[in-house]
């Protein structure tokens, strides 16, 4: 019956091999990062009329002094300084 129901509806199979409808850890609030890792902002970027990625930027740990109570804009102006910046693509997963 299973191979029946992924040939009448494709779209099941994809739910359920990525499982993008499921976002661990449950009952985290992901735009709030700070809440779960130090020196870390939420961000968002359009990459393109209508499309919105979000993002985190963390601080490493030798710069949390100095991002200790700075606002979203410290770290937005901290992304055009001469550090390095190191992008982590996690995957299809639907959550940071």
């Amino acid at each position: 019956a299973v191979p029946f129901l992924i040939r009448l509806f494709p779209i099941l199979l994809t739910k359920f091999v990525f499982l993008n409808f499921l976002a661990f850890p449950f009952f985290v609030d992901l735009r709030q990062p700070e809440l779960l890792l130090n020196n870390t902002v939420n961000l968002y970027l359009t990459t393109e009329p209508g499309v919105t990625v979000g993002i985190w930027h963390m601080i490493p740990g030798s710069r949390g002094a100095e991002a200790q109570g700075k606002d979203q804009h410290w770290y937005e102006e901290a992304l055009a300084d001469a550090h390095p910046v190191i992008i982590y693509l996690h995957g299809n997963g639907g959550t940071r």
